[in-house]
């Protein structure tokens, strides 16, 4: 499977999403460490690989 550029700008977009989000969480943060980590997971990266 090869992926395009928009495909490797979304998988970047979620890893970046998700390492923000550990150190939002790391630094106590109970709102957006959360919505990022989900977003990353179950929305960025997802699309990134599928679309």
């Amino acid at each position: 499977m090869r992926f395009s550029v928009p495909n490797l700008a979304l998988i970047a977009a979620g890893l970046a999403a998700i390492v923000l989000g550990y150190v939002l969480l790391a630094g106590g943060s109970t709102v957006g460490a959360p919505l990022l980590l989900v977003l990353g997971y179950a929305v960025l990266i997802p699309l990134g690989i599928i679309w």
